[in-house]
């Protein structure tokens, strides 16, 4: 059975009937994640796109360095792919791995396409998504080049504040583009 949490999500950007939502559960399978395994490797395909259920999932790249650099934190409720290569079906650049023991949901790519054509309304979820995680890296990169650190912390706090939370320090850095130590000092100079 598929929570509600999965079905209300869908009813949020588009009217998905519950026949509709039927066809949908018969091609999705569950998958567990141990805190710190990965879901999917640099080099892999994408065969499938991942709804958190329960947990916490960090997707990032890898730079030539050995950098780590995070690309999308995601807690429950939220989707979370290496895009390119599932909307591809090449191999991608993207690691995808548990922050916390995590329970996720996936769509495969094949079947998802079979349903775009049966249920129009999960077409158009699917280009919101595919919409707003666009948007939502072109303003990441849009602040990173003109706002300071401080200001992208402090606008991850107000727009994610379960996000912050939740996520070790380490990889709230990452994604804002700084170090641990300058996110310390950070939080340090807001607390005081």
């Amino acid at each position: 059975m598929i929570s509600t949490l999965f079905f209300a999500n869908f009813n949020k950007y588009a009217r998905i009937t519950e026949e509709d939502f039927k066809l949908i559960e018969k091609v999705i399978s569950r998958r567990f994640v141990k805190k710190r395994k990965p879901l999917l490797m640099e080099g892999d395909i994408s065969r499938y796109v991942y709804f958190v259920e329960k947990g916490a999932l960090r997707s990032y790249t890898i730079d030539n360095e050995g950098t780590e650099h995070v690309v999308q934190l995601a807690i429950e409720g939220h989707w979370v792919a290496d895009l390119y290569s599932f909307v591809t079906q090449s191999p991608g650049s993207i690691n995808i791995e548990a922050i916390e023991d995590s329970e996720v949901l996936l769509l495969p790519h094949h079947e998802l396409e079979q349903l775009f054509e049966q249920i129009p309304q999960l077409e158009r979820f699917f280009r919101y998504l595919y919409q707003q995680a666009y948007l939502n890296l072109q303003l990441r990169y849009n602040s990173a080049q003109s706002n300071s650190a401080e200001d992208r912390y402090l606008s991850l706090i107000n727009e994610h504040p379960e996000i912050v939370a939740r996520i070790p320090l380490i990889y709230i850095a990452s994604y804002l583009g700084i170090t641990p130590e300058s996110l310390s000092r950070i939080r340090k100079q807001l607390f005081n």
